[in-house]
């Protein structure tokens, strides 16, 4: 196994059809449905970078920015933005397009944080990741950015360490009734 790797070694994409059964009673494509192909490419990815089997731990921020229609082919793309000792953020983005006009639309990005496994179930070491050009340097940037903000919310709520008092503030306008015991 090399020391490190870049991106693009480890690049996927995949291009599927959307049918009749992907989707929801709105007639859209159901969200899960984009959920499922997202993890499945993030899985692919993260397991050719690691070259051995990865679960996922965690996914950050899913927001569905544009429908997607039956009759849609959507693509979605899967990179490798950071990596830890066992763990690797895997940046997803789906596309869909109409296959009669060509038009193409930005429907979903979203991070998978993705950690490798050894035969025994165990946290696998993975290759890092070796850096080419200024956009991999933001993903990685922004990627190690989260895993600080993700941190320091953690452990600011920490339910051993809350003081109630310091969170009145955040009911005012809310619709919320305290009923402390």
């Amino acid at each position: 196994m090399k020391k490190y790797k870049s991106a693009k070694e480890s690049r996927v994409s995949i291009t599927e059809l959307m049918l009749p059964q992907h989707s929801n009673f709105g007639g859209k494509v159901h969200g899960g449905h984009v959920l499922n192909l997202m993890d499945q490419i993030a899985f692919a990815c993260a397991s050719k970078h690691s070259q051995t089997y990865c679960v996922t731990a965690s996914v950050n921020r899913v927001d569905f920015l544009n429908p997607i229609e039956v009759g849609e082919l959507v693509t979605l793309k899967a990179s490798v933005n950071y990596t830890g000792r066992t763990s690797m953020v895997i940046g997803v983005r789906v596309e869909a397009e109409n296959v009669t006009t060509g038009k193409l639309r930005h429907c979903n990005s979203s991070y998978f944080t993705m950690v490798a496994k050894s035969k025994d179930g165990k946290n696998a070491k993975v290759p890092g990741l070796l850096i080419k050009n200024k956009e991999e340097l933001r993903r990685f940037a922004r990627s190690v950015e989260r895993k600080m903000a993700v941190y320091k919310r953690d452990s600011k709520y920490d339910s051993k360490k809350i003081k109630a008092d310091e969170y009145l503030e955040y009911l005012e306008g809310e619709n919320v009734k305290l009923s402390l015991d």
